[in-house]
């Protein structure tokens, strides 16, 4: 049985966000023709979130060449927390139940194989900020380039009272 983040039985978001030191951020606006998330049911799907910082991306490369594996960990997470503002512009975090599934995309040099670390990224995030509710199944996939030449892309699914 899952329960909700917030409230009676559950993890509340918003106090850990804030024992975390994090804040969310505003939503990014999309680069494109898309939505940064919508709901269907009581599932909420969140389109791929870039490592964006006040409007500008964190970084841009190729991880295994300019970026490290690390700093591809660090830019996971501000994709997650990037997801997280769209989550709750959406519906707001207290109404998740259950992270289900992240999908994280690695602009990966030739021959880097590290991309389930780079993504641990953002699921550590989400275990961070939703404990058990944070777990969830996920894919890490090397590509040869993403959006505005960013080094990494998460996109989530969020189950939703």
């Amino acid at each position: 049985m899952t329960v909700p983040i917030s409230g009676e039985g559950g993890v509340d978001a918003y106090a850990r966000l804030t024992e975390l030191g994090l804040t969310l951020p505003q939503v990014v606006p999309p680069v494109a023709a898309y939505l940064p998330a919508v709901q269907s049911g009581n599932h909420v799907y969140v389109s791929g979130q870039l490592p964006m910082v006040a409007g500008k991306l964190a970084a841009t490369g190729k991880v295994g060449a300019e970026v490290t594996a690390e700093q591809g960990a660090e830019l996971a997470r501000i994709c997650a927390l990037n997801a997280l503002a769209a989550i709750e512009s959406l519906v707001g975090l207290g109404e998740v139940v259950k992270i289900v599934k992240v999908t994280g995309f690695v602009a990966s040099a030739p021959g880097f194989t590290g991309q389930p670390a780079v993504i641990n990224g953002a699921s550590q995030l989400f275990g961070d900020v939703f404990g058990e509710q944070g777990t969830h199944a996920r894919s890490a996939v090397g590509v040869a380039e993403l959006p505005l030449g960013a080094p990494v892309e998460v996109e989530v699914i969020a189950e939703v009272q």
